[in-house]
């Protein structure tokens, strides 16, 4: 990967392995994203290895500490202009760390995750009963993927510091989602946006994982067997929902974040299907959909994000007993 998509030069990476004349030759901050996970999940397969530090001195290129109303991650690097600035973008960079601090204890990833909850924080209010909005400054969009992974980051810092604040803030989201974006059959929508406050119906694999996942926290931290069972319902919806001849859906990353999802279920009921399922998967996708170069995807223009989620999903796998 470093070898397709890095330039050492920048010190950035590529987002693809083919760009248009049109399109800025660098990477977005969101496929970095699925890389930093990726990252740390190779890390907790070989613990020798250092892989994390070189994705992190990257991804603080595109970190913009004077911007108001708080220090956070642009959408493209600073230093040639930056970008847009995503609450989602910042919050899986934010669990990426938290990640990594529970695993190493180091505190520089605790105090990392810290800083990107407050600025989270700032896209937060009570239009529409609460939630937080999808991009800084825009008003008109309040996401799953903008408040499913804000819960996951809020619980894995209870988790770390039994900070009451972070486990209120995660109910806080938890119920807003589960008021207005959740579907009849268990699932979740994509988002409620103006005018008019219509909601998104579209369903994807990683909306559905980060409130899996969140539901499992949830049981952890309090013990209450309804969220269990509510996380083994959403996982049997789930299934044949978007597990159709072996294959989950064409964005490898999105799957990645409902594998993290069944990955905390089968920690508490060690039922195998789903995560078998995910197996199955990433064999099938490294038999039909990889390239003489080792590359996966369908398209010949082979991405980033696509090659940092597969490197998670197996790396994932590798950990289950």
């Amino acid at each position: 990967m470093y070898r397709t998509f890095y330039d050492s030069s920048k010190k950035l990476f590529t987002e693809k392995t083919i760009l248009k004349e049109d399109e800025r030759p660098y990477s977005y901050l969101w496929p970095l994203c699925a890389f930093i996970q990726a990252a740390n999940e190779m890390e907790a397969v070989s613990p020798s290895r250092i892989v994390m530090k070189p994705v992190i001195e990257v991804i603080n290129k595109y970190y913009s500490p004077k911007k108001a109303p708080h220090p956070g991650y642009d959408s493209y690097p600073v230093p040639l202009g930056g970008g847009d600035r995503f609450y989602d973008d910042n919050q899986w960079i934010g669990i990426a760390y938290i990640d990594a601090y529970h695993r190493t204890k180091d505190k520089e990833y605790l105090r990392l995750s810290k800083e990107i909850y407050d600025y989270m924080m700032t896209g937060y209010d009570t239009t529409f009963g609460g939630g937080l909005y999808w991009k800084e400054f825009d008003t008109t969009t309040k996401n799953t993927c903008s408040n499913g992974p804000g819960v996951v980051l809020a619980l894995e810092l209870y988790k770390a510091t039994k900070e009451k604040k972070y486990l209120d803030t995660a109910l806080l989201l938890f119920d807003w989602v589960n008021k207005h974006l959740l579907s009849p059959e268990g699932l979740y929508y994509d988002a409620i946006q103006k005018p008019g406050w219509k909601i998104d119906k579209r369903q994807f694999t990683y909306n559905t994982g980060t409130m899996l996942q969140s539901y499992v926290l949830l049981y952890h931290i309090t013990k209450k067997p309804e969220y269990l069972k509510q996380a083994q319902a959403i996982a049997k919806s789930s299934l044949p929902r978007f597990y159709q001849n072996g294959l989950f859906p064409d964005n490898f990353w999105f799957n990645a974040v409902l594998l993290r999802g069944y990955v905390e279920l089968y920690k508490v009921d060690k039922d195998r299907q789903y995560v078998q399922a995910f197996r199955n998967y990433v064999d099938k996708v490294w038999e039909t959909q990889r390239d003489e170069k080792g590359f996966i995807g369908k398209r010949s223009n082979k991405t980033l994000i696509d090659q940092s989620a597969y490197i998670e999903l197996l790396a994932r796998l590798q950990q289950i007993n």
